[in-house]
């Protein structure tokens, strides 16, 4: 298993090729759409992990609150996985405009929420570097560089952000940039 961490604080920021719904951190990020139907990429993978709970919780959230805007999250529970949280993220869609900010936001408020719910542990995808077409290297930048300025301006109690992705190719690019923004 490919892994590399650097630390903030104290946190330790890892990054490592891995599947999501294997994970057991406290949370794990889900780059939701903003229905919360969870019928494809990622967010598929979760909600069929995870079994049918995530969905029931995802359809009564939307049910009651309304669609989730791009860079907010709404959070279920893990259902199945060995995750207790979902934290679903809407990341931007490339090409709809400000979406720097609206990824950044993304990030920023999944860490925010994780905190929120006092836990530990958070892992994440490349939120938006899928079937939304963010690259890869710009979603890598924006992940690390929000997650430090997260780190730096707020009294986290997370011990371990994690990155987790599913390709060499896209681990490479992820730790490269770690290394920009980290050294």
């Amino acid at each position: 298993m490919e892994e590399e961490y650097f630390k903030i604080l104290n946190t330790k920021v890892e990054i490592a090729k891995c599947d999501i719904t294997k994970e057991s951190t406290d949370a794990i990020v889900n780059a939701a759409n903003s229905h919360l139907a969870h019928g494809g990429g990622v967010a598929f993978a979760i909600a069929r992990a995870g079994g049918p709970k995530i969905n029931e919780e995802s359809r009564e959230y939307v049910k009651k609150y309304g669609p989730v805007p791009t860079g907010k999250v709404a959070v279920t529970s893990g259902g199945n996985l060995k995750a207790r949280y979902v934290i679903h993220t809407v990341g931007p869609v490339w090409g709809e405009g400000n979406e720097d900010e609206k990824l950044s936001n993304a990030f920023y408020n999944s860490l925010f929420k994780a905190d929120e719910l006092e836990l530990k542990s958070i892992t994440f995808p490349a939120v938006s570097s899928g079937i939304y077409g963010f690259p890869k290297d710009r979603c890598a930048k924006i992940f690390f560089e929000t997650v430090k300025r997260y780190l730096k301006e707020n009294a986290s109690g997370l011990t371990l952000v994690k990155m987790c992705l599913y390709s060499k190719k896209d681990y490479d690019i992820f730790e490269k940039t770690a290394r920009e923004v980290f050294e």
